[in-house]
């Protein structure tokens, strides 16, 4: 406790030491890194050790300094109760919008299984991720996003974490905009440690078993050595659907009726034109009634519940079924993540030792959708109720591709759900020197990193060939179930293939070096340069079952083939440290990177501090960044998709403006871009720390961040919203009607965000009940808007989700903290204020467009209680989620899941957890 203690605590005067680039300092879950006040100087001063510290390259002495990061110590992660890198940043109130397993469920296949953090809410791509200071290999699937997959980070190795928010470092890579979240595991463990833990929900479903073990031997003072190797395994269960509540609660087939599917189980059959008007002239009757939709369904109103509804407003309508994928699907996947972590310090003498860390990870999520869908034809002699009618004839033939056939749109229950398995692997060498000689210190490091992700279709995927051949002959019944012999078909041929494999490969070279370049009033000055070549390759291979197109419900990409592709970056660095006297402290550093193919870009950064009293500190920083285009984004092959249900204003002229007939999910084709420059920043901010005592102290600090160049396509909705200008990204058929539209990857627009962080402690109270401490820390967004193009207006999305998400106004983390003698307890609680929703899904059926909602805020509340039982054995308990509050009720349309935000909210509900901990030396 008392090396956490002193870890995080400190006063203005060393603050002051600190603050250089501070700047944005925003709501973590630990505390602003305040030092605490430095004793007086010892009648013989002994040499102390000078530390590294996140967001500079040159050493310090500790008496003297302190982070001006927000911190998450180790003793923090435990009160949370959370077990991995991703809940850990899910509680951080500057991450908006990171990937997560709830938000990453789908039926599509794009960057399944990434989790990752998003600082500031402008991207992913915009975060930089790394351990213990160094990079690792991003998530290796192509997509939209570049980051580290945060199941990549051995969580139950985290010393702390550290987050610096000013951006652009000039220290780790200027593509680093939004920030740099740093995650510093153990480096000098000794002895024997054993962590179990366990978690169940309150519902079922989603429960969770830990279990650690850490051992270390070797005391660098003394022998000269440390070894230590950290082994983590985890599993969580499956979630479904129908182990929530909530969901019911949520009625989204009354709310959301036109988001649910046409596909169920027994078939809707859509007719042609001819057939639907030959069959109302022949006398055909639907639940007593002539027919009024070209879909039909044999078995209305009784639709085999709870999936499979009688919804005469859903996309069935009032002649055909709707099916409720909501009742039939998971809502958090299945896991087992493994990580070990192993470090070794050989100390070559007294100043300099030789390290080397080896992380290995596995993380395997199985995701389960619904259940296979499928459109299939079937002559109407097999179907009994319209086998007595005359299909075949001229009049009822009329529109037939092929005559006497009807549509089927089938749900396989048969099939069973579709389920993927998703691995994705991680491997991380790092070897390297550190320490002092001859007045300099320094730091050298080789790092070989590598991701590997398979994504596996293991069941419900089926032949497409064979299914629609069995359907059309009869063998699989697509009113119920089937015989057995059409249940053998379907399970000869469920595809267990791993169909798409990508791999990526960073290998580095980095080195940094200081030393002192004088004296000023305020101490030492100094000097540090450093320098990094980093090798960078990725490979993507879809298998050969994929590419033949044969795999029902998992599309081959059109012009898809397997990709590999490589680049070299390189960069140079420089810092100067300048105390001018007690007061007044300043930091100058620049970088340069440049990119093969690329090019290059150089980046300054000033920062500077003022400490006119030893309780009140100012700081302020100002800087520019690039990032450069990622592989994906330069060489990724083209991928055919769609878009929201969307209006075309062409049509829609022609219709007297239906939407019933002029919305529809148009095709795009979203290109890559060879010819993409480097996204440019420029971001400042401004702070001031307040410590009236050693209990109290505040921060507050304004951030501003503009983005230029930006890498992105321009939204399908903004194109068809503004034909005049992107009518030529539009191709349509001969008939008028549109064919698909061009999404390409260009340089267009600019971003703008910013905001203030703030953070309140109240530290060590001491009563006679025991020792009382409080802490808060928010982000307070002032500005958070998109240019899609230049010339084109903003498009804020603060408090507003747009296209694919939202940045709430306000977020924040509150932790109240008791200890008494082996007691301790802490309550903490998580917001989000709501939001307007995306309110734009438009129903094909009737023309209408779902009705305005206001999401509402989101407040989760945690419990934990520890008992220290000795020194050697701890117990901790906790709830999660206390008042079981569930996901609030949305509209949007972006995410598999319906009817609440997955990107923010977590399905699980109230959870109960218990750890124990041993450890001896």
């Amino acid at each position: 406790m008392g090396d956490v203690q002193s870890m995080r605590v400190s006063t203005m005067a060393r603050s002051v030491r600190l603050a250089l680039s501070a700047g944005a300092v925003a709501g973590l879950l630990g505390q602003a890194a305040l030092a605490q006040e430095a004793p007086a100087a010892p009648t013989n001063p002994t040499v102390l050790p000078r530390v590294e510290i996140t967001g500079s390259a040159i050493r310090r002495i500790e008496s003297e300094t302190a982070l001006p990061v927000q911190v998450i110590t180790r003793e923090e992660i435990e009160k949370a109760g959370v077990t991995t890198a991703s809940e850990l940043m899910a509680r951080v109130s500057a991450n908006v919008g990171g990937l997560t397993d709830g938000a990453s469920i789908t039926d599509g296949h794009d960057q399944r299984g990434f989790n990752s953090a998003n600082l500031r809410g402008i991207g992913t791509s915009s975060t930089l991720v790394l351990l213990n200071g160094r990079r690792m290999a991003n998530f290796a699937s192509p997509g939209d996003d570049t980051g580290v997959d945060l199941n990549n980070i051995p969580a139950a190795a985290i010393q702390r974490v550290e987050v610096l928010l000013d951006g652009a470092s000039a220290l780790y890579g200027t593509d680093a905009i939004g920030g740099v979240i740093n995650f510093i595991t153990r480096k000098d463990f000794q002895g024997v440690e054993l962590n179990a833990y366990g978690a169940k929900t309150d519902e079922g479903g989603a429960g969770k078993r830990t279990a650690t073990l850490t051992a270390g031997t070797g005391d660098l003072a003394r022998d000269g050595y440390n070894v230590f190797a950290v082994v983590d395994l985890q599993r969580t269960d499956a979630l479904s659907t129908s182990q929530r509540k909530f969901i019911d609660k949520l009625q989204i087939p009354e709310r959301l009726p036109h988001l649910l599917s046409g596909f169920t189980s027994p078939a809707n059959i859509r007719l042609t034109g001819a057939q639907r008007d030959y069959l109302n002239d022949n006398g055909f009757t639907l639940n007593g009634k002539p027919l009024t939709n070209r879909t039909i369904n044999l078995s209305v109103p009784n639709c085999a519940p709870p999936a499979n509804l009688y919804l005469p407003a859903g996309i069935g309508g009032v002649d055909a079924c709707t099916y409720n994928y909501m009742r039939d699907t998971e809502l958090y996947p299945k896991s087992d993540k493994a990580n070990l972590l192993t470090r070794g310090v050989l100390q070559l003498n007294a100043d300099n030792q030789l390290f080397a860390e080896i992380a290995l990870s596995r993380s395997k999520t199985n995701y389960v959708a619904s259940t296979a869908r499928v459109s299939a034809p079937i002559n109407y002699k097999k179907i009994p109720a319209l086998a007595k009618y005359n299909l075949d004839s001229d009049e009822a033939s009329a529109d037939d591709d092929v005559v006497g056939d009807v549509e089927l749109r089938i749900r396989l229950n048969d099939a069973g759900r579709r389920t993927s398995e998703l691995t994705s692997e991680s491997q991380r060498y790092v070897v390297g020197l550190t320490g002092s000689a001859r007045g300099f210190d320094y730091d050298i490091g080789l790092n070989h990193s590598v991701n590997t992700i398979k994504d596996k279709d293991t069941h419900g995927y089926l032949l497409y060939d064979k299914l629609v051949q069995g359907i059309y002959d009869g063998t699989i019944n697509p009113f119920g179930p089937s015989s057995a012999a059409g249940v053998a078909l379907l399970d000869s041929i469920q595809v267990n293939d791993d169909v798409r494999h990508a791999r990526g490969v960073m290998d580095s070279l980095d080195f940094k070096v200081s030393h002192a370049v004088g004296t000023l009033a305020g101490g030492e000055a100094a000097l540090a340069v450093g320098g990094e070549l980093r090798h960078e390759r990725t490979d993507f291979t879809p298998s050969a079952l994929l590419l033949s197109n044969n795999i029902n419900n998992d599309d081959a990409p059109e012009g898809g083939r397997p990709t590999s592709d490589k680049r070299t970056v390189q960069a140079v660095y420089g810092e100067l440290l300048l105390p001018f006297n007690k007061q007044w402290e300043a930091q100058l550093s620049a970088r340069y990177d440049h990119y093969q193919v690329v090019g290059g870009a150089a980046s300054p950064k000033i920062g500077v501090s003022y400490m006119p009293a030893k309780t009140m500190l100012f700081r302020a920083s100002a800087g520019r960044g690039f990032r450069a285009p990622s592989m994906s984004d330069l060489y990724r092959p083209t991928v055919y998709s769609s878009t929201a249900t969307l209006p075309d204003p062409v049509l829609c002229a022609t219709v007297d403006n239906s939407l019933a007939d002029c919305a529809d999910n148009w095709n795009t084709r979203r290109y890559s871009n060879v010819d993409l420059k480097p996204e440019h920043s420029r971001q400042y901010s401004l702070g001031m720390v307040i410590e009236p005592s050693k209990q109290a102290s505040m921060t507050l600090d304004y951030w501003n961040i503009k983005r230029t160049d930006l890498i992105s396509e321009i939204g399908d909705d903004i194109i068809l919203g503004n034909l005049a200008k992107y009518g030529s990204l539009v191709h349509r058929k001969a008939n008028g009607k549109i064919d698909y539209i061009d999404m390409r990857k260009e340089n267009r627009g600019a971003q703008l965000a910013s905001g203030l962080d703030l953070t309140l402690d109240y530290r060590d109270v001491k009563t006679w009940a025991g020792t009382f401490g409080g802490h808060l820390s928010g982000t307070y967004v002032l500005n958070s808007k998109i240019q899609n193009a230049v010339g084109d207006p903003y498009l804020s999305n603060l408090g507003r989700f747009v296209t694919d998400g939202v940045v709430p106004r306000w977020r924040h983390t509150v932790t109240f903290d008791w200890e008494r003698g082996p007691l301790s307890a802490s309550l903490s609680n998580t917001y989000s204020r709501g939001y307007e929703d995306q309110n734009s899904a438009i129903n094909t059926d009737d023309g209408t467009v779902v009705a305005a909602n206001h999401v509402k805020a989101y407040s989760l509340w945690d419990l934990s209680g520890a008992w220290q039982v000795n020194k050697a054995f701890k117990l901790r308990a906790g709830v999660q989620n206390l008042f079981d509050t569930a996901p609030p009720y949305s509209n949007q349309a972006f995410y598999f899941i319906s009817g609440y935000d997955p990107t923010y909210t977590d399905p699980r509900g109230r959870r109960f957890y218990a750890s124990a901990n041993y450890a001896f030396k």
